[in-house]
């Protein structure tokens, strides 16, 4: 039975080999933390951390997640470590964005389990309000046993305060790689997906329009603003919306004599409920249900697709999470069980050891078999879902091999996200989960150049891999156009070689850029001097409250830059200017997607550091680069390929560019 613990309180522990599940509700940081008997860190070897996830008897996730898993191995431990502290930390805010403090976010849980997942301990860590680091148990070591404190002591401090607490002299250095390491780690991080209602529920909640943690590290699975677009409205509406006040919880001083009190009840409808989603053919006796597209829940059928493709991607990550490990505690079980045998003089030799080595790996063998089972029933659960969800995809989802690219036509309203390629797991190669971004653009993308061994064992050239890029560049950016109604989207190129120009071929003669592709040095300087203007003039409109004071004919569009072959043609004001645009311009409209070799790049040392980790790398061929928020798994990217001979890009980019015509008229 599982002690649910208080602060302070302690717990009794059987096993050695122990796993520390951690929920927070929204990314944070775990470490863990080796002390001796007077609670003091000898060094930063005795910190397992995202930089440094692996430690004698300890390994912590490698990024900032809203779920981790820790493994604990007790009898790993050296007689000089008397406790194992298990740390969480909020990520250092990126421009503002992300929680600052553990109060304003839901009660992070911490549990302790078996390797069999049985629950031996859990803590809900409540009472934090400044605190943006916080200690939350620790296993400790009792007259030659261990035990499990709940602690719960927060730091306003963050994690430097935390280890300097603990004696550590290297506080603030090693406080300052974790950051390091866990802002590195959002450049391959994978959106969140929509919050779900329970456990195994099929029906999915809509997709709040809170950004996920490889946009600005929101709270995951909790509803939260969009900034508004200049001079316009928040996005979103009835079912999407903001964050709610608190139920019962005291006015804010600050507001309450602004207005009159508000009495309707915070989780009261106003509105009326979204429509049911289809409901699926009732199944044959002891078979599953018949999938059906659209099954989540959803103002519309887009928004139920959206959802129902992150409600089968987070399905995915958890069954392989549950195989993964089933598989290590059958390995785990199989290890101690020989080890046993090799330990008994009286069975080490003869049939009797023998006899106890075949059961153990007969045991083995029937636990993955089981887990096997389990997963190829999921997977092949999946596998009906996505032959039926696929076809059913808008434009702004679909693959380019859709049929639906073939009757495309302009939109006339921006779609909730946009798909960005597929991705998959090496437990289940049949699956292709769509990687959808929500729009408007709150991040831009770094699109890797750079030599690298595609996954199929083929290998790619410096030159391939170039061309690859921006044919990819293009893909994504042609998607973009298509996806926004006519005038919403404009996209300027900067190609300082002109090494480009057989991939840019489709964007410049179709019409759809705003100007030929701008190269040289001169090139270069004009396009950033512009768009670097069009966010100042933006910003200081809105912060003086008139967005409507912009200069006649001021083009309110939605602006994407690509950048060909950097770093050349580029001096460094030129790199100032282009952190300028990543850092500020998502929020007045202005996005960047970078084509580069980051080797390459690293010549400009910690002046281009920033803008890597603020961009979601990408790559031209198959990489297993990107993590989910929950358990890490490194997901395969898959990039959008358009077929082979097929002539859609073109057909699509010339709409685009006859409907943009027409609405300049």
């Amino acid at each position: 039975m599982t002690a649910e613990l208080v602060r302070g309180q302690n717990h009794p522990l059987s096993q050695s080999r122990l796993e520390i599940r951690i929920s927070a509700g929204t990314p944070v940081a775990a470490a863990a933390a080796l002390s001796d008997d007077n609670g003091r860190i000898h060094g930063t070897e005795w910190v397992a951390h995202p930089g440094a996830p692996v430690q004698p008897g300890l390994e912590v996730s490698r990024q900032a997640a809203a779920d981790h898993r820790l493994a604990v191995d007790l009898d790993a431990m050296t007689d000089a470590v008397h406790r194992v502290s298990v740390l969480l930390a909020l990520p250092a805010p990126n421009g503002g964005a992300g929680p600052a403090r553990f109060g304003s976010v839901a009660a992070p849980f911490v549990a302790v389990t078996g390797l069999d997942g049985t629950e031996v301990a859990s803590y809900t860590i409540t009472g934090l309000d400044l605190e943006t680091a916080v200690v939350a148990l620790e296993l400790y070591r009792r007259q030659g046993a261990w035990k499990v404190r709940a602690v719960g002591q927060g730091y306003a401090g963050g994690m430097a305060e935390l280890f300097a607490d603990q004696g550590l002299i290297e506080a603030a250095q090693l406080a300052s790689g974790i950051d390091e390491a866990v802002a590195r780690g959002l450049a391959r991080s994978v959106q969140a997906p929509p919050p779900r209602t329970s456990e195994g529920d099929r029906s999915r909640q809509a997709a709040a329009p809170a950004v996920g943690p490889d946009q600005g590290a929101a709270p995951q699975g909790a509803p939260g603003p969009v900034p508004p677009a200049y001079g316009g409205q928040p996005a979103g509406g009835q079912g999407q919306g903001g964050p709610q006040p608190a139920y019962g919880g005291a006015p804010d001083p600050h507001t309450a004599s602004d207005g009159p009190v508000n009495y309707r009840h915070p989780g009261r409808q106003t509105s009326a409920p979204p429509p049911p989603p289809p409901t699926a053919p009732p199944a044959q006796p002891g078979q599953p249900a018949q999938p059906v597209a659209g099954d989540a829940t959803g103002w519309s059928m887009e928004e139920r697709l959206y959802n129902q493709v992150w409600g089968m991607f987070e399905d995915l990550a958890r069954t392989a999470a549950a195989y993964r490990s089933a598989v290590d505690f059958a390995e785990s079980r199989m290890d101690k069980e020989l080890e046993q045998a090799l330990s008994d003089p009286r069975s080490r030799l003869g049939g009797q050891g023998d006899a106890a080595r075949e059961a153990a790996r007969a045991r083995y063998s029937q636990l993955v078999d089981q887990a096997r089972a389990s997963l190829d029933r999921d997977v092949a659960q999946l596998v009906a879902e996505s032959e039926v969800v696929e076809p059913a995809l808008p434009p702004a989802f679909a693959r380019w091999d859709n049929p639906c690219w073939h009757a495309y036509r302009v939109p006339m309203e921006i779609p909730m996200a946009l798909r960005l390629g597929d991705l998959r797991l090496p437990e289940a190669e049949a699956v292709r989960i769509p990687m959808l971004l929500r729009l408007p653009l709150e991040r831009g993308l770094w699109i890797d150049s750079g030599r690298t061994d595609s996954l199929d064992g083929a290998f790619t050239d410096s030159h391939d891999m170039r061309r690859l890029a921006m044919d990819t560049a293009v893909a994504h950016a042609a998607r973009l156009l298509a996806v926004y109604p006519a005038g919403e989207f404009t996209v300027h190129v900067v190609d300082p070689a002109g090494s480009g120009a057989q991939a840019l071929a489709p964007l410049a003669q179709t019409g759809v850029l705003v100007g030929p592709p701008a190269q040289g040095a001169a090139g270069v300087t004009e396009v950033l001097a512009r768009l670097t203007q069009r966010v100042d003039l933006v910003q200081m409109a809105l912060r003086g409250g008139a967005p409507d004071a912009l200069p006649p004919g001021f083009d309110t569009s939605q602006q994407l830059l690509i950048v060909n072959d950097f770093p050349h043609g580029f001096d460094d004001r030129a790199v100032n200017q282009l952190r300028y645009l990543v850092d500020e311009g998502p929020s007045v409209g202005v996005h960047l997607m970078m084509v580069a070799d980051r080797e390459e790049s690293s010549g400009y040392g910690p002046l281009l550091d920033p803008l890597w980790r603020a961009l979601l790398r990408l790559t031209p061929v198959p990489d297993d680069h990107l993590a989910d928020p929950w358990v890490g798994h490194a997901w395969t990217y898959e990039p959008p390929a358009v077929p082979d001979g097929s002539d859609v890009l073109r057909q699509v980019l010339t709409k685009v560019a006859e409907a943009r015509r027409a609405w300049n008229r």
